[in-house]
């Protein structure tokens, strides 16, 4: 079997070993070990040769996000292995909650390495139900609302995209035929130049629409703030850190294709209206929100608002800027729900006003707490402060007049996550939660399972920022050069 489709099937695999384990605690450690397989297959794939096999693809761009997804994901499951038992879930949920974690693993690596169109729609809308899945698993009423929204708000995008789809096929199939040819993402960019442009600018929107859904972009977003607050946190730290991103993949495959055509509306501004405006609308909702965890949902929106931004200012630049951001914010978003995570456990509630004080009462949770958020605020020397900043000096060279509203934007987001830092960090400490019967306080093996995911997560966002080894800098640069 190629190396490509082993990083989709072995988690598939295990979720089907998952499903049939009832015990927690088993259960949870061959979750682990799926995930750590997995990590190993991304980093053989970093010497694959890049080109076709089939229906995937190997290339610069899905490269570096399929390491970053094997890593989050072997973290998370780390992470969980130390906060299972205090759901208190039963056999059937238990089932449910492992099984679709790694179906959804599977799933989103391969819509990272699709070269088919048609394989990374289904590989994405099987990603879609193993996330339902795992924010309903709670079963209380607010997981069931969040989940049904989710379900219905990204089951209508990946129809529209399913649409957009058929559209860019119609218009290549007059130059490739019929067949897979008219499927693949390498093949229609190469005819692309002579497709017809009004087919390709409709495909565009459609695919704009249906996978910006997912992307979270406003006005598109509203199923993200309910689904990363209300589900288990792992799947708070899988829909920002990999979710997103293979719906981001998905527009910029589009994207690159579209733009090949010179008679096609450039799609580079219609990006950049949807990261604008979900940059400043999620500025303005972190200073209203009260529920920690909702706060970071709507910080996922302001990230994925700056990295379609910078994809449609586009150039090497932007590009790169962009690339950047991605991997930034995934590995500082999952550190922050990490934290939060726990946090909330030891206090029984989400809200802000009840999680105070952490490095009082909890030092080593509260500073790591602290140095994620600065993280995710984009302080240097992080990856978000390298990728904010190259962002804002391309677009101060290029469109001087987007750099003020892109900064205003950014200035707000940034003071209020600086202010949330102060509240649940560095204020009075408010009293932990009393033990019940489900371990609502967690003990050694839960401080454990979360302070290690937090720091390689940050480690690896200070090295992308300030010490980027030069292989990974020459495989960015020429991703970027590659979505040109």
């Amino acid at each position: 079997m190629p190396l490509p489709w082993l990083v989709v099937f072995f988690p598939w695999f295990g979720a089907l070993v998952l499903v049939a384990l009832p015990r927690l605690r088993l259960a949870a450690a061959v979750n682990l070990g799926v995930s750590a397989v997995s990590l190993l297959l991304a980093l053989l794939l970093l010497g694959t040769p890049h080109g076709e096999q089939g229906w995937t693809r190997v290339d610069a761009l899905n490269q570096p996000l399929v390491l970053l997804s094997a890593i989050i994901g072997l973290t998370t499951s780390i992470y969980s292995y130390g906060q299972l038992d205090a759901k208190g879930f039963d056999h059937l949920r238990l089932r449910a909650y492992h099984g679709a974690y790694q179906l959804f693993m599977g799933a989103q690596a391969l819509a990272l390495l699709s070269d088919n169109m048609g394989v990374m729609w289904v590989a994405i809308e099987i990603a879609t139900m193993a996330s339902v899945t795992m924010v309903a698993v709670h079963g209380t009423p607010a997981a069931t609302a969040a989940a049904w929204k989710f379900f219905i708000l990204c089951g209508v995008g990946i129809a529209l995209a399913l649409f957009g789809t058929v559209i860019l096929y119609m218009a290549a199939q007059p130059l490739v035929g019929h067949g897979d040819g008219g499927l693949s993402w390498a093949a229609l960019r190469l005819v692309a130049a002579r497709c017809d442009a009004g087919l390709l600018n409709l495909a565009f929107v459609f695919l704009l629409v249906g996978y910006g859904t997912k992307v979270g972009l406003v006005p598109l977003h509203f199923w993200l703030p309910d689904a990363e607050a209300e589900g288990p946190v792992s799947i708070s730290a899988v829909l920002s850190g990999l979710l997103l991103n293979a719906a981001m993949v998905a527009v910029l495959r589009a994207k690159t294709i579209v733009a090949a055509n010179p008679l096609a509306i450039p799609p580079g501004p219609f990006l950049m209206a949807l990261g604008l405006a979900s940059v400043l609308l999620a500025g303005f909702a972190l200073w209203r929100r009260r529920d920690a965890r909702r706060l970071f949902a709507w910080s996922s929106i302001q990230h994925m608002g700056l990295a379609a931004f910078a994809f449609g200012l586009g150039g090497v630049g932007g590009n790169l800027a962009g690339l950047l951001h991605l991997l930034g914010h995934s590995l500082a978003k999952s550190a922050v729900f990490f934290g939060v995570g726990l946090a909330t456990r030891l206090k029984d509630s989400q809200k802000i006003a009840d999680i105070g004080g952490l490095a009082t009462s909890h030092p080593a949770l509260g500073w790591s707490l602290v140095v994620a958020i600065a993280a995710v605020a984009g302080m240097p020397p992080f990856a978000l402060f390298a990728s904010e900043f190259l962002l804002l000096t391309e677009t101060a060279a290029r469109f001087w007049w987007l750099a003020l509203p892109l900064g205003l934007g950014l200035f707000i987001a940034v003071t209020a996550k600086v202010n949330v830092m102060q509240q649940l960090c560095l204020g009075d400490a408010t009293p932990d939660a009393a033990p019940g019967p489900a371990g609502a306080v967690p003990g050694r093996l839960a401080f454990g399972t979360t302070l290690g995911p937090i720091w390689v997560h940050l480690v690896l966002a200070l090295v992308l920022g300030a010490a980027l080894p030069a292989g990974g800098a020459a495989l960015l640069a020429q991703a970027a050069e590659m979505l040109r």
